[in-house]
């Protein structure tokens, strides 16, 4: 690898390879703002043949960082090579996009290497979002024993034995500083005397691997790498791998292969029992990942069954009252259409767990069941008993999915309200109540907005914009236990990085999720995924209300939800002890008629124009009796026309159904 000579006038050159991870990538470079500054710097983006739109953003909003742009994606160690061949800094950190830094990291570690020359490469405690340590922070080299106890789960078993926890060290302290094997490829930290000597990064791993091949020849090679427990990031792990086509376990054993083939091959017989355990582990993940479609796929069919000897007994007044040579077809065939169309869907294959992919199927495959029903009479049920059936798994395969979403969100203890995540702003400015009013219109982020966490200038108890200071920062504990919060977003500014990291790694332990908005308010960061908060009116071209595909589903939804409430509503009624359920019998007949919508605008008085048609609830409707204002109304309005879909709709006509009214303030 050609060199190129370290610049007197800069100490640090900060290398990012990003793929795909646009926000990550601007939350990483505003977090380096305040952690360079001082130090004489410069930062490097080689953009592996983004599709996201991370070339323009970087050129938009961060036109100072030097940018490489690849029209092809070279892999991790190929584009960090070719940074490494531009970068002019004595000290070289080459970054993963989704990290945030403290504002000391850079300094910390800076010190550190120059206060201990004999280090070559150092890296420092990653955390997870959740305050978490991420075990990957310090690691040893996988000779063919270790990598076995790492692929067979050995280490994961016994992570506090020095004979099964030697992977990743598990059985050290994290608030130590020591020498280890190698460290993460999110953060290293390391001399450009070292890369002279050793070389770049093996371009032969694509990814995974290439990391710990680096520390082990930079070991070799009679340098020092170290953990360094003072400083920490934040790391968002895996977030360029879940937006590529490649298959990370394929790709994680390949390298693993790679390496121990590269290092041990004087060692036969530890690499065939090493190739043996990988091969073992592959064919398992493989089966389990096929026995839990299976179950899945079990789970919808014995759903289907269910819902069709129920609408037989509501319709029929009994079950099984078909010949028995019919049976085999008039329940499975049913079954199959709503497994087979929820596997084109990509329900079992790409989207296990998505109520909008599963509530498609479930409506494609009942329509096409109704139309069966005209050819084969004497083995099919009745229309009726079809449109109950169809309806009661229109709720329940997407509903049990959702379940499954809300209580892997809960974790260990939390419980979250089933129809949103138990949601707490800190931050209580006006940057923490415009984050609030996005939140609280976005339903389909199953947002549930209990109030704010205040800093400072806040009146505990009192409120703001309508909801309530719910305490202190300092009692940020006691406010998630007592108010059962799942999720905290932290508002812009609020805090500084060193500062969050420490709200977070103090509670650790809690049962939420932390969220950081940068100070564009252009994006919401989460633990495993990426939301966008703010709307551009120009970028979409129509509404999806407007969309011909939207109109129809809309439609089909209120025919099919509407003949299951007027069915059921004797039932609801009860259950909500007397109450009306926000509609009545006549009501859902108009919708039934078209004349209303189960979800929309609510009717204008003044008979001024509306986006879409008026709805027995919807997002205003929601508010109960709180008044709002004529710019709130609009919000709602627009906010509900841009992102209308079935499931939006659904969650809005449940939420309905279990809400009690709220009071007027």
């Amino acid at each position: 690898m050609a060199r190129r000579a370290a610049s007197s006038d800069v100490d640090v050159s900060v290398i990012i390879v990003n793929y795909n991870v646009r926000e990550y990538l601007a939350n990483a470079l505003e977090s380096l703002r305040p952690a360079l500054r001082g130090i004489r710097s410069e930062v490097i983006v080689v953009d592996n043949a983004s599709t996201d739109g991370s070339v323009a953003m970087l050129r938009r909003s961060f036109p100072r960082v030097h940018l490489i742009a690849s029209p092809e994606n070279l892999g991790f160690a190929r584009a960090n090579n070719l940074a490494l061949r531009k970068a002019r800094g004595r000290h070289l950190l080459l970054l993963n996009p989704d990290t945030v830094v403290q504002e000391d990291t850079v300094r910390v570690m800076l010190a550190y290497l120059e206060a201990h020359p004999d280090v070559g490469l150092a890296g420092c405690k990653i955390l997870n979002p959740d305050g978490t340590f991420q075990l990957a922070a310090r690691r040893s080299i996988p000779t063919p024993w270790i990598a076995a106890t790492r692929i067979l789960g050995l280490s994961r078993l016994f992570p506090g034995s020095t004979v099964f926890g030697r992977y990743n060290l598990t059985y050290r302290s994290t608030e130590e500083t020591y020498d280890v094997d190698a460290v993460s490829g999110s953060f290293m930290f390391v001399r450009r005397d070292v890369v002279e000597g050793v070389g770049g990064l093996d371009e032969r791993f694509f990814m995974y691997g290439e990391d710990l091949d680096w520390c082990y020849r930079i070991g070799q090679a009679g340098w020092r790498v170290r953990y360094v427990h003072s400083t920490s990031i934040i790391h968002y792990k895996g977030e360029s791998t879940r937006r590529s086509s490649l298959d990370e376990l394929d790709t994680f054993y390949h390298a693993m292969r790679l390496f121990v083939e590269k290092h041990f091959t004087s060692r036969r017989l530890l690499l065939v029992l090493l190739t043996l355990s990988i091969r073992v582990a592959s064919v398992a993940a493989s089966v389990g990942s096929t026995l839990v479609r299976m179950w899945m796929a079990a789970v919808d069919a014995l759903w289907v069954v269910a819902s069709l000897l129920l609408a037989e007994f509501l319709w029929r007044g009994g079950v099984l009252l078909y010949p028995s040579y019919a049976y085999p077809a008039v329940f499975l065939v049913p079954s199959a259409l709503v497994v087979g169309a929820l596997y084109g869907a990509g329900v079992y294959t790409v989207r296990s767990l998505s109520v909008t992919r599963s509530l498609s199927g479930v409506l494609a495959a009942y329509l096409l069941l109704a139309a069966l029903t005209a050819f084969f009479k004497e083995f099919a049920f009745s229309r009726m008993i079809v449109v109950i059936s169809g309806a009661i798994c229109a709720l329940g395969v997407p509903g049990w999915r959702l379940l499954v979403r809300v209580a892997g969100r809960s974790r260990s203890g939390g419980r979250p309200s089933i129809f949103g995540r138990r949601t707490a702003v800190i931050g209580s400015g006006p940057a923490g109540q415009a984050i609030a009013s996005k939140l609280r219109t976005r339903m389909t982020d199953g947002f549930d907005v209990a109030g704010f966490v205040a800093v400072e200038g806040a009146t505990y108890g009192g409120l703001v914009i309508d909801l309530p200071v719910l305490g202190p920062v300092a009692s940020l504990r006691k406010i998630v236990q007592e108010h059962r919060l799942t999720d905290l977003v932290v508002a812009p500014g609020t805090m500084s990085n060193r500062e969050l990291l420490a709200l977070i790694s103090e509670h650790a332990r809690l049962p939420v999720a932390f969220h950081i908005v940068p100070g564009t308010l252009e994006v919401l960061i989460g633990k495993a995924s990426v939301e966008s908060l703010q709307e551009v009116p120009l970028v979409e071209v129509a509404y999806n209300i407007q969309r011909t595909g939207n109109r129809a589903a809309k439609r089909l939804f209120d025919i099919v939800c509407g003949l299951l409430l007027i069915t059921l509503y004797p039932f609801v009624y009860l259950i909500r002890l007397g109450r009306r359920p926000g509609f009545s019998i006549g009501q859902l007949a108009s919708v039934l008629a078209g004349r209303w919508s189960l979800v929309g605008p609510p009717e204008s008085p003044d008979g001024s124009a509306y986006v879409g048609k008026p709805g027995l609830t919807g997002l205003i409707q929601l508010q109960g009796k709180r008044p709002l204002l004529p710019e709130e109304r609009e919000h709602y309005l627009l906010s509900y026309a841009r992102n209308q879909s079935v499931l939006l709709d659904l969650e809005i006509l449940l939420k309905t159904l279990v809400q009690r009214r709220r009071v007027a303030a």
